[in-house]
């Protein structure tokens, strides 16, 4: 072999041929040796294993984009039932604002860009903008029945969950002009979250106890998953009520909680099929990823808790209960990750609770039925829409 010296094998009279061989061979595997001086043989790299997928990975305190880092950090609660939205100053915990909308506001949205929030003013028919730079609102802008609102990944589409209708709609985001209708094979579609590529949706559809997997693409539903028995409020034995749903930091499950059920169904994001479920405490509504991705949090809003899942090992490490009760729904976590915020839909007021331990930092009224606040701006590239899921 070039480059090589070789130590001579040296033989004995009447060897034979198969002495002769393995001689051979073993003279090539230890009697060679590279000359002084000569560089070692090039090996092939050692493959490196891809990193870890995190979803979240833009979401962490300080990953702010510049576009809205400016913007005061407020808590933006609708009052679905005293048709206004109370603003909060999350650092002193003070009401420092009010103003009314049209009629049952249920969430507030940032946009995909963060330059406007928008007031899901579902029974006014329209979105009443706000600018955070200043939390003042605008004019509303005419849109059918927007009880909930989405962005798809690409910022190409606004969508709002037209829940008594039974359809999504495409609508430009900025101006917010219809561009096309799906309907939808299910009753009150209403919460969504996308796969880690954007290519489908996972949207929940509360009153028939339906998961759909939706083509973003093509706008289609493409398959669905019955979570149980529908049913009215009702706790029936296998009664089932699909609420919000969040895709895992490694983007291979989707969480949905069900109040119903009273936990959080695991649903495989690629093969679309249940694979397990987590019991977490009555009423399980909304949910919201910790800033570090380790955790999500889970609010029991008939019980007046907050469970913690670990997206590990996706099994409960903590439950947090509200001293004296309270009716947890839907929320936002601070910029710097350490409080969560949620609307208490039936007691008037808004929670402000310690991440790391649950305890009880502040509880605030507002108007009545608050229901899925915004805790803004956040940390993240863009906003997929809801009260703020970002990425």
């Amino acid at each position: 072999m070039r480059g090589l010296r070789c130590s001579p094998v040296r033989l004995s009279t009447g060897t034979t041929g198969a002495a002769l061989v393995m001689a051979l061979i073993a003279g090539a595997a230890v009697g060679c040796s590279s000359p002084p001086g000569a560089r070692p043989r090039a090996t092939a790299p050692t493959a490196r294993p891809p990193a870890p997928v995190n979803v979240y990975a833009h979401i962490r305190p300080g990953m702010i984009n510049p576009k809205w880092r400016g913007d005061p950090v407020r808590v933006y609660v609708p009052n679905s039932v005293s048709n206004t939205v109370t603003v909060i100053n999350p650092q002193t915990y003070k009401v420092i604002g009010q103003f009314p909308v049209g009629a049952q506001p249920n969430h507030v949205t940032p946009s995909w860009d963060g330059s406007v929030l928008f007031v899901n003013d579902t029974a006014g028919n329209s979105l009443v903008p706000i600018n955070p730079a200043t939390g003042r609102p605008g004019a509303p802008v005419p849109v059918t029945d927007p009880y909930n609102l989405y962005f798809t990944p690409d910022g190409r589409y606004a969508l709002v969950m037209a829940e008594a209708f039974n359809r999504i709609d495409f609508r430009d985001p900025h101006t917010m002009r219809l561009l096309s209708s799906m309907s939808v094979p299910c009753a009150g579609v209403n919460h969504m979250d996308f796969t880690a590529d954007g290519r489908y949706a996972v949207a929940s559809c509360e009153f028939s106890a339906q998961l759909l997997y939706i083509d973003v693409r093509s706008h289609k539903v493409t398959a669905s998953i019955r979570t149980g028995v529908p049913t009215d409020m009702m706790r029936i034995p296998g009664g089932s009520m699909p609420q919000d749903v969040r895709l895992s930091p490694d983007g291979k499950i989707f969480y949905v909680a069900d109040m119903i059920a009273d936990g959080v169904w695991l649903i495989d994001a690629t093969r679309f099929r249940e694979i397990g479920f987590i019991h977490t405490g009555r009423g399980a509504h909304g949910l919201l990823v910790s800033r570090d991705a380790r955790y999500v949090f889970v609010s029991n809003r008939n019980e007046g808790s907050v469970s913690v899942i670990s997206t590990a090992t996706n099994a409960v490490v903590h439950t947090w209960r509200i001293p004296g009760g309270g009716s947890p729904d839907m929320g936002g976590i601070t910029p710097d990750g350490k409080v969560m915020w949620w609307g208490g839909r039936y007691n008037g007021v808004v929670y402000a609770m310690s991440t790391t331990d649950g305890r009880l930092i502040a509880k605030i009224p507002v108007g009545a039925g608050p229901h899925g606040l915004c805790v803004f701006p956040q940390p993240g590239r863009y906003s997929l829409g809801h009260t703020g899921n970002f990425r």
